[in-house]
């Protein structure tokens, strides 16, 4: 077998490859065919794939998160690669390394929470500052903390992206506290450390990323409530007044109700935080498109339905 990665095949390459499928779809094309469409990846990237022959058969043989080894040849679909399957077959999952088929976030996550920790040891308030350095320094939370993605797929979705996500916030909380100084910083440091916190326990990465039991059925942010619970019980003079602010942050954090979020924020902190997270999920939802895109050699992305336009391709840095 080819030890191609994604990111290095080319035009009219045979494949003959190991992948993870990210996407599986079973659709009816324009000519009346039935196709199976899939995204399939591995650690350097992800590739569309078509399937026109025993479509219905094969479909039931795999699911999203299996492995599959793929025969088939690469060729250019709009300017942009596609691998028509020719043969695929399900791979025990135990006979391989989940590493080589997850992208990794190209920084040191030992840097990060270092960086981080510098940050928390500036706050002033004593029970806050104790909270966050009982939760990063649990010997529990610390090495899930170095590896958990962010999301299953949207934004931060590689091994390292959830640290690699609240140490961005944490510093643009570190500038609103100071440029805003009637913020409460110490609150905004918490909101971006604490937020996504219960992603640890939400999501699985050993095996691809995907949800657990305990995310499915609870959610990272009554399980960030939960630690609140458990962390703040530990500290001497935690006020329940304080609890309540903390958790209705975590609570908040996606803004509205129509996006996940039980509570609308509703102190200006508690805003700010919802603000920042989105902001700061959008724009590595973007990096990352507009760099998978710019392989493509076109002008401009394909239309994009979360962002609901297409988007110039150029890199301005190296334009302007």
């Amino acid at each position: 077998m080819d030890k191609k990665t994604v990111h290095s095949l080319q035009d009219k390459d045979n494949v003959d490859h190991l992948f993870l499928v990210k996407e599986k779809t079973v659709a009816t094309g324009k000519n009346g065919r039935p196709f199976m469409g899939l995204q399939l990846g591995d650690a350097t990237g992800n590739i569309d794939a078509r399937l026109w022959d025993r479509v219905e058969e094969l479909s039931r043989e795999f699911e999203i998160g299996d492995i599959l080894k793929v025969k088939g040849q690469v060729q250019l679909f709009q300017n942009r690669k596609q691998l028509i399957v020719h043969r695929l077959e399900r791979v025990d999952s135990s006979t391989v390394n989940f590493e080589d088929f997850i992208p990794k976030t190209s920084r040191n996550s030992e840097d990060m929470l270092a960086e981080l920790t510098v940050l928390v040891r500036s706050m002033k308030n004593d029970n806050l500052r104790q909270l966050i350095l009982d939760t990063l320094e649990d010997p529990e939370i610390r090495p899930k903390l170095m590896r958990a993605p962010a999301a299953k797929s949207i934004h931060h979705a590689w091994i390292g992206g959830l640290l690699e996500h609240i140490l961005s916030i944490a510093k643009i909380m570190d500038f609103m506290g100071n440029h805003y100084p009637f913020l409460n910083r110490d609150l905004l440091l918490f909101g971006a450390i604490y937020h996504d916190i219960g992603k640890i326990w939400e999501l699985s990465y050993d095996n691809g990323i995907s949800y657990t039991n305990r995310g499915r059925l609870i959610g990272h942010m009554e399980i960030a409530c939960e630690l609140i619970d458990k962390k703040a019980s530990r500290i001497l003079g935690f006020s329940e007044e304080l609890r309540d602010i903390c958790k209705h942050i975590i609570l908040s954090h996606h803004g509205k109700l129509e996006y996940g979020s039980p509570k609308r924020p509703k102190f200006l902190e508690a805003m700010v935080i919802a603000m920042v997270d989105d902001f700061d999920s959008k724009v590595a939802t973007l990096k990352t498109l507009i760099e998978a895109e710019r392989g493509s050699g076109e002008k401009w992305s394909r239309y994009n339905e979360l962002f609901d336009r297409y988007f110039l391709l150029d890199d301005l840095n190296e334009k302007f």
